[in-house]
């Protein structure tokens, strides 16, 4: 029985280190973290949704206008989540990078690790059940949208590879009984800890690449939300819409 697997999801880690060079020129003078959808910043958003669902212990990582970030958490008492700051003043690490760094900080249980430009509505409390009761490696959160690249799944929704519907490049991680079905990723995922030493990866990297790095020999699964509310505040005119979508 995975121990870790079992236990109750409590602690969560926002990525907030970007650049956020496609949310120039904002990001010119500040963190995308903090861009306002109607008068509340991304990062206060998410840490208010993971509340929602009975999450409220946090690890933050920064880089970009990083005392921007902690100033503002410490002003605002973290909106009543406890955190804890994973610095990568010196270095942004990416997503896969960033979760190795905090690896300390995450070692104790199954955790979501969001990405703070996300705004969505989906039912976090049933995916983290989907994870509990299949204990995969990871679950990640993916809709039928439209875009550029695209996770693979098969039919009984195990990652099985990706692929750049622009470029034609596609890297296959392990085979499918059948036709591969193309899955956006939201962004979100729920991981076991037992990741952590699997990653074989060092400094700046994605956490694509390790998923496709481990998905053959380890249990990856897709969670669709589909019907959910969904936005990726990648760039100013998108949190205009985000705000049409998420008025409160």
């Amino acid at each position: 029985m995975n121990t870790a697997a079992s236990r109750p999801v409590r602690k969560a880690m926002i990525l907030a280190a970007g650049l956020g060079t496609r949310f120039k020129p904002w990001t010119d003078q500040h963190p995308k973290a903090l861009a306002p959808v109607n008068g509340k910043s991304l990062l206060q958003r998410n840490i208010e949704y993971l509340q929602r669902h009975g999450i409220s212990d946090l690890v933050i990582n920064v880089h970009h206008f990083a005392d921007q970030i902690i100033g503002t958490l410490k002003d605002n008492k973290g909106w009543g989540s406890r955190y804890v700051i994973s610095d990568e003043t010196t270095q942004v690490l990416e997503t896969g990078g960033g979760l190795k760094k905090a690896r300390p900080l995450l070692d104790d249980g199954p955790f979501v690790l969001i990405n703070v430009d996300i705004l969505t509505d989906l039912d976090l409390s049933a995916m983290i059940a989907d994870h509990l009761r299949r204990r995969p490696l990871s679950t990640l959160a993916v809709t039928d949208r439209s875009t550029s690249r695209y996770f693979l799944f098969s039919d009984k929704d195990e990652l099985c590879g990706w692929r750049n519907v622009q470029t034609g490049q596609e890297r296959p991680a392990r085979p499918a009984n059948g036709p591969l079905i193309p899955k956006a990723f939201s962004g979100i995922h729920v991981i076991d800890p037992a990741i952590f030493p699997l990653i074989g990866r060092e400094g700046k990297f994605s956490m694509v690449d390790v998923y496709l790095d481990l998905a053959a020999a380890h249990p990856i699964r897709g969670f669709d939300h589909s019907n959910s509310k969904f936005i990726d505040v990648g760039r100013p005119e998108a949190a205009e819409a985000a705000a049409k979508l998420f008025p409160l």
